[in-house]
């Protein structure tokens, strides 16, 4: 008979689960319907609907390429119009829905409802649509608004598909927003995002122009991310105080085998699993989210979704949607979902890979090498380009990848280092070389992958491999930034990164432009151009094994930073000639990186506290009762023998094994608490510092030791689910 355990009873239920099933949309006559028939029905098409009058349909195509300014005229044909739609679909409420400094997005449901004298009508007036007043200070703020200061605005972002977000009971309009102060200062990611996009715009259709293409009206950034997640059954997650408080586990043993004999990737996907997949995408392709991929990923329970790629503002919502779609549809498939980059010690965490390019009207995407790379002069510059972005701006891109949750991922043999670097491959990395050093470059045959079975098709090899290892790497026809936590909103690393390249496509405009004066030709002035920024930018790219200790070694001789956790990343940042460049633009106000800065700084110390209280209660409600419970056991046994005229065996090895185990894990964890009491009177970055530097490294010997103790003690006294429990158990 198996044991009974405080855990049984949750298992029970786990092994109790049924699959949920939830059916496809179907057509009149019952059959499924295609993913093309029923993709973005939730969404509203801005562009090109056809039940605006013809006038107001040219007035929305020049909206939208930023010829011409939204008119209340115009807003209010569109309100009506949204009107229309979303009361067809059901919807009875509408939100401005926006993204403020919190990491997630925020929403308040209006009605519908209003009075035509005693008359109950529906309106959504091109105000309501336009202009939204959430509460600017109950929102992070970094000090910028006091509680009288509470005036805040919401901006309808015309760019941004508009949805509708279903629930149980009813249907709500969902309006992409940005979220600006009273004085105009941004408040959230999307504003800082929409800047950056004009910035780039501005100066890549510039390069096109100076490059050859001429009848380029527009370029945008291109974005795909890859998001990694955990799930657990939702029975063990709430009996697990610290992932329900912060996301991870701050105490556990590892299980025997966990991930080492990679069984788990792109492995047979659990029908359980399987069946919440399915149900999101349907979810997901329903208010338009194209997702592509579904697999296991590396670690047990951890999985992987995928969209199509999308431009950058888009994809930005779309995945702080999808996040959310993420935890709703896991938890009627009785799953928890964790975004936490690191929620379990000793295996695999989950990152979030940004895959960025840039394209223009005309779909030409600027990091298409073609089939002859050497030859693509355009490209070349653009790589050199994007290289010199790299190094100028190298700490504002570490900063915006900075998290107390990521700090656990970044550097730890599954995630790159926190050294910014980029890998271009063999091919790309020889041509920029030999460009450099004035030789010529002598391109090799196209490789044909000889795999030794006549059965298989021909394999052509990519120009470059792909290394896991690099934190930004060039993969085929675009740049994957790898160092992306999970758990982050996408919308700050691309803002700073479209700007860090804006800024060097600036003087690559001058530069070329100079040539051109001087009569060079473009093709030639192309090729200066990637000469002098490859020659100035080399010691960014990096082709090798980025989790090495020689690596580590190398960036420090190259003069890289290495700034290993968000306190540091966030207090080099913050020095004006890491960050100027961002307000040299426009992307950020000083005071809006001020803002942003004690937030960010803020934010880190509170989910520190929040961990190390937790791991405090945890310790001392569960794992030192349940040491004293064994003990008692123990001694017990030993009083047994010491009675029948026997000498203690092993259980007095055990007894005293324990007796110390506990003692000093009751030390440390008493230890952490008192020192974080006395940071409260400190400054933020003084008490920053302190946490990330003395005080985490104490909790991590506190969940060492209970990690010790959870060895010893049977499993019939552990009452918290283990690591077994929660990653196995289906």
């Amino acid at each position: 008979m198996a044991t009974f355990t405080p855990r049984t009873p949750s298992k029970n239920a786990v092994f109790n689960r049924k699959t949920v099933r939830q059916p496809m949309p179907v057509n009149a006559q019952g059959r499924n319907l295609k993913v093309s028939q029923f993709f973005g029905e939730n969404v509203f098409q801005l562009k090109d609907n056809r039940n605006f009058s013809p006038s107001t349909q040219e007035e929305v195509k020049k909206i939208l390429n930023g010829e011409k300014i939204l008119t209340k005229v115009v807003a209010k044909e569109i309100a009506d119009v949204v009107l229309d739609w979303a009361l067809d679909k059901g919807a009875t409420h509408f939100c401005h829905w926006f993204q403020p400094l919190t990491g997630s997005t925020a929403e308040k449901h209006d009605s519908f409802l209003t009075y035509d004298g005693d008359r109950a009508i529906e309106k959504l007036s091109a105000s309501q649509l336009i202009q939204g007043e959430p509460d600017a200070s109950s929102f992070p703020n970094g000090g910028t608004r006091s509680t009288f200061e509470a005036r805040g605005y919401t901006s309808w972002d015309l760019t941004s598909p508009i949805f509708i977000k279903e629930g149980i009971n009813g249907k709500t309009l969902c309006i992409p927003t940005a979220f600006i102060s009273y004085h105009g200062n941004a408040l959230d990611v999307k504003t800082p995002l929409l800047r950056s996009l004009t910035t780039l715009n501005k100066y890549a259709t510039e390069f096109a122009h100076l490059t050859g293409f001429k009848d380029v009206k527009r370029v945008i950034a291109t974005c795909g991310y890859e998001q990694e997640y955990f799930l657990i059954d939702k029975s063990f997650y709430f009996q697990r105080e610290d992932l329900v408080m912060s996301g991870r586990t701050l105490l556990g043993s590892l299980t025997t085998r966990n991930q080492q004999l990679e069984d788990h990737y792109f492995g047979t996907i659990p029908e359980r699993v399987l069946a919440f997949m399915q149900d999101l995408e349907t979810e997901l392709y329903r208010v338009g989210i194209p997702a592509k991929t579904r697999h296991n990923e590396v670690a047990p329970g951890q999985f992987e979704i995928a969209p199509i790629f999308r431009d950058a503002n888009t994809a930005t919502d779309n995945n702080q949607l999808l996040m959310a779609i993420l935890k709703s549809t896991a938890e009627r498939h009785d799953f928890v979902c964790l975004f936490h980059e690191k929620p379990f010690a000793g295996i695999n965490g989950s990152g979030k890979h940004l895959n960025w390019s840039m394209a223009d009207d005309q779909e030409n995407n600027f990091l298409e090498p073609g089939n002859t790379p050497h030859e693509n002069h355009r490209f070349l510059a653009m790589v050199s380009i994007v290289c010199e972005a790299l190094k100028r701006h190298s700490v504002a891109l570490r900063a915006a990848i900075a998290s107390n949750s990521n700090d656990h991922r970044l550097g730890a043999n599954e995630a790159p280092p926190s050294i910014i670097s980029a890998f271009l491959g063999d091919t790309i990395t020889s041509i920029l070389e030999k460009l450099a050093s004035g030789e010529a470059y002598t391109p090799e045959e196209a490789a044909i992958l000889d795999t030794g079975a006549e059965q298989l098709a021909q394999l052509l090899k990519d120009n470059t491999d792909r290394n896991r290892t690099s934190p930004f790497a060039f993969t085929g026809n675009k740049f994957e930034f790898r160092a992306v936590g999970s758990n982050a909103n996408i919308g700050v690393p691309l803002a700073i990164l479209n700007t860090a390249v804006a800024d060097v496509l600036k003087d690559s405009n001058e530069y070329l432009k100079e040539q051109m004066a001087n009569g060079v030709d473009t093709p030639s002035a192309l090729t200066a151009l990637t000469k002098k920024w490859y020659a100035n930018s080399r010691q960014v790219v990096f082709n090798g094994d980025g989790y090495s200790q020689e690596w580590l070694e190398e960036a420090a001789k190259r003069g890289l930073p290495n700034l290993k956790t968000t306190v540091d990343a966030l207090t080099t940042f913050i020095k004006k000639e890491n960050h100027e460049f961002l307000v040299k633009y426009g992307v950020y106000k000083e005071t809006e990186l001020q803002t942003l800065y004690n937030v960010w700084l803020e934010r880190y110390n509170k989910h520190r506290d929040i961990e190390f209280r937790t791991q405090k209660k945890m310790i001392d409600r569960y794992v030192i009762p349940a040491a004293l419970r064994y003990k008692r056991e123990l001694a017990t046994l030993i009083e047994s023998a010491k009675a029948f005229g026997s000498a203690p065996g092993c259980e007095k090895t055990i007894y005293d094994t324990i007796e110390q185990l506990t003692n000093e894990v009751k030390d440390q964890s008493d230890t952490l608490v008192q020192e974080l009491n006395k940071l409260e009177a400190k400054p933020e970055t003084d008490a920053a510092v302190e946490i990330s530097t003395v005080l985490l490294s104490r909790c991590e010997k506190v969940a060492e030791l209970a990690g010790a103790i959870e060895d010893i003690v049977p499993d019939s006294i552990w009452e918290i689910p283990t690591y077994y429990d929660l990653l196995f158990v289906r």
